[in-house]
């Protein structure tokens, strides 16, 4: 039986373990060179001994950018910054991939400045408010792409991708989820084009697989992977064709030959198109699982089970930085505290004593 702790293969790139860093957003960034910090390669430092690394969504241009102080991937010092952290990940045996993350309308000017404003498929407004640094701000619409632009974009994730490469990540995850661009083209709600890019599902997966094949073909398929999160509502999505939709891209995605695929279930207790895409797809499948709380030790039973090859932690592993010894050992586990978490500089997330 296939346990969390056998090695797996992801094309090519041997990880020790099958227990993977979720990505979550950090906002630890040098506000105005968008550059990681040493307290960024300390944090990744110290999970190194997850199999994967997925690191902090990272944008691939400054129109990209959705919060504040979050570290970009297109400029030479974000490189040589980058590097410090892959280059502490590696010291210590770990494997890390850079997320790509386009926030696309979830955005602001205030963000952004440099009098760049958010884009996205449409003009379509979304719902809510954005933390822009001091203070909650109503969202603005975005300004639609054009054909040429939403090219451009495509050719920035490649780019983002080559510089991540440089930068001593051993592969690039597509961010295709949470409501940001990628997944904008996807949903119904937020693309209503009607040129090549929007309309039918055969349109709306195109941006998708556009930055897939051209981070592929810039870096290699086996460095290459996507992130998804069908029927995930946050950031105002909201998607009428979810089964169709999402089998769809995963097949026109599957010949390429990925490194793996990465799915975000929303709905405890629904698997279904879960097992679906995991069936479509040949190559190594990394399952963030629906719960009712964070994702914890009982989900490694779906690595048992043979529903995912890998399982990504999130909050518990903040709060449990040798986590994967903590889940060999069936704990004890510092418990997850949002309050910690999320608000100042996050140096509480450095601060646990380990086994």
């Amino acid at each position: 039986m296939t346990t969390a702790f056998d090695p797996v293969d992801l094309a090519g790139t041997r990880l020790a373990n099958r227990i993977a860093m979720a990505p979550m957003t950090r906002s630890r960034a040098d506000g105005e060179r968008r550059v990681p910090t040493p307290l960024t390669a300390e944090y990744y430092a110290q999970r190194a001994s997850a199999g994967l690394i997925v690191s902090e969504g990272i944008q691939p241009s400054a129109v990209g950018q959705g919060y504040p102080n979050t570290p970009g991937l297109h400029s030479r010092e974000q490189i040589a910054a980058w590097r410090e952290v892959t280059g502490a990940v590696h010291e210590r045996g770990g494997r890390i991939f850079a997320q790509l993350m386009h926030a696309g309308r979830i955005s602001h000017p205030e963000v952004l400045g440099d009098g760049l404003h958010p884009v996205a498929p449409s003009a379509v407004t979304p719902a809510g408010q954005l933390f822009a640094g001091t203070g909650l701000i109503d969202f603005v619409a975005p300004r639609a792409l054009t054909a040429d632009q939403v090219r451009e974009t495509v050719a920035d994730f490649a780019a983002a991708a080559r510089n991540a490469v440089e930068a001593g990540f051993d592969g690039v995850e597509i961010h295709g989820a949470n409501g940001y661009l990628v997944h904008q083209f996807l949903a119904t709600g937020s693309n209503l084009r009607t040129d090549e890019w929007g309309g039918p599902v055969e349109n709306r997966i195109r941006f998708a697989v556009e930055v897939v094949r051209a981070v592929a073909e810039e870096i290699g398929p086996e460095r290459t992977a996507i992130r998804l999160s069908p029927a995930n509502p946050y950031n105002d999505i909201t998607e009428t064709d979810t089964e169709e939709t999402y089998t769809r891209l995963v097949d026109a995605l599957e010949p390429l030959g990925l490194a793996y695929l990465h799915v975000t279930e929303v709905q405890p207790g629904r698997r279904e198109l879960t097992l679906a895409l995991r069936k479509r797809f040949s190559g190594a499948f990394v399952l963030n699982p629906a719960t009712d709380g964070p994702t914890g030790p009982e989900s490694l039973a779906l690595i048992e089970d043979g529903t995912a090859d890998l399982i990504a932690f999130g909050a518990l592993f903040l709060a449990n930085p040798d986590l994967p010894a903590r889940l060999k050992a069936g704990g004890p586990y510092n418990t997850p505290d949002p309050a910690t978490y999320f608000g100042g500089d996050h140096r509480g997330y450095t601060d646990y004593p380990t086994l």
